[in-house]
């Protein structure tokens, strides 16, 4: 699937404008990731764009989210193997079942990517000047960026140290700075 086809996707189903930068967020640091990787960019970068695309229609239903985001996905003929990682990404449900390097990039580029912005967002909204060093010292304050689940992104450290993969989100969040309002 092509980026603009998942934009217009997720277009469809999220209006909030927060969840929306939150899923292209998610989707740079993943298609970073899988350049590092050796996965797939596009494929990685569109399940990390629509991961969270029935967010809205759950209404904060946890026992259902992912599930929901399955069956849009599968109704308008996405990849079943896209669909399968969107639908088993709710760490709610499926904790412990990440095997797979790209199941193990999403739960990291998810929270992860937060975590960066919000870094950013303390220096004057300059990505730019976010370090490795700014995203490992601030992650260490729980309050920093609380909604963040630091033990998703250290799930990471199975396939890269996490001072390198907070670069790599770096470098993939600086790709689509100006969609994130950032600089």
């Amino acid at each position: 699937m092509e980026r603009s086809a998942a934009l217009a996707l997720l277009d469809q189903f999220v209006h909030d404008p927060g969840l929306k930068k939150h899923c292209l967020a998610t989707g740079a640091v993943m298609k970073a990731l899988a350049l590092r990787l050796g996965g797939d960019t596009g494929s990685w970068e569109t399940i990390g764009i629509l991961h969270d695309i029935d967010f809205e229609l759950i209404q904060g239903d946890m026992q259902i989210h992912g599930i929901k985001g399955a069956e849009i996905l599968t109704a308008a003929g996405v990849d079943p193997g896209l669909v399968r990682i969107v639908r088993q990404h709710n760490h709610h449900l499926f904790s412990g079942t990440y095997e797979q390097p790209v199941e193990i990039a999403l739960q990291a580029a998810d929270s992860a990517s937060g975590l960066v912005i919000a870094c950013a967002l303390v220096k004057g909204r300059r990505l730019s000047e976010v370090t490795p060093q700014t995203v490992t010292k601030k992650a260490k304050e729980k309050s920093f960026a609380a909604g963040c689940d630091r033990t998703r992104i250290a799930l990471i450290e199975h396939l890269l140290p996490i001072t390198e993969f907070y670069a790599v989100a770096i470098t993939g969040l600086l790709e689509i700075r100006t969609e994130l309002g950032l600089t």
